[in-house]
């Protein structure tokens, strides 16, 4: 994801593309208010309720999501998660040392799945970010990460859709130490919006039935 793609986030792009946003959180077909995104596809309402905006810990964990907001740049987020299952095939379910020591027919291989997103510089990013990681102690991206997460209490839940920032100077500050540590394809918008999908914030709207207590 560029810092212009997404104006709302990873995954509201698409619901400002269909039409489906409103700004408030919406009724979905069980009654329950959710964020409009949501919405937008059938895949949505799982990921939403039951991943976006929950805390993620753990190096590989939080690798994948690092690789995968990568290849959302210019994409639709529905495309990335319904080739999620693929990608981890693809990638060694994202465990670190195992990418880390993809070869070139590796890479090859990846230039010609279908089941991925086959896009050289994404490519090759995630695998240069891989050995890059691979030299990091353990636990130490998590901690990396986490440590910009901000203080919710100075968060007041976002009423509609044009409450929630694209950029904040957490997520500036986060892609700052990321890239200043060798990694690549990472910048304040994409840095946010994995701060969102890990839960270092909560953008559930105020009424959304997934918000945390």
């Amino acid at each position: 994801m560029t810092d212009s793609a997404v104006q709302e986030g990873a995954v509201q792009d698409d619901a400002v593309r269909d039409g489906t946003v409103a700004g408030a959180a919406v009724a979905g077909p069980d009654g329950a208010l959710r964020c409009p995104w949501a919405l937008s596809a059938a895949e949505y309402v799982t990921y939403h309720d039951e991943e976006w905006g929950r805390p993620v810990h753990g190096d590989d964990a939080l690798f994948e999501r690092l690789a995968l907001e990568a290849f959302q740049s210019g994409l639709s987020w529905i495309t990335i998660l319904r080739r999620r299952p693929g990608f981890r095939a693809a990638f060694a379910g994202f465990r670190i040392a195992a990418v880390a020591a993809f070869t070139e027919a590796d890479r090859e291989r990846l230039l010609a799945d279908p089941g991925i997103i086959r896009n050289r510089a994404k490519i090759d990013a995630t695998l240069a970010n891989a050995r890059v990681l691979a030299e990091w102690s353990p636990g130490e991206l998590d901690a990396l990460i986490w440590s910009y997460a901000p203080d919710p209490a100075g968060r007041p839940a976002p009423r509609t859709l044009a409450d929630v920032p694209a950029v904040t100077p957490e997520s500036t500050a986060l892609a700052k130490a990321l890239k200043k540590r060798g990694l690549r394809f990472v910048g304040p918008t994409t840095a946010y919006a994995l701060m969102q999908a890990c839960g270092l914030v909560d953008d559930h709207l105020a009424d959304c039935v997934a918000r945390r207590p």
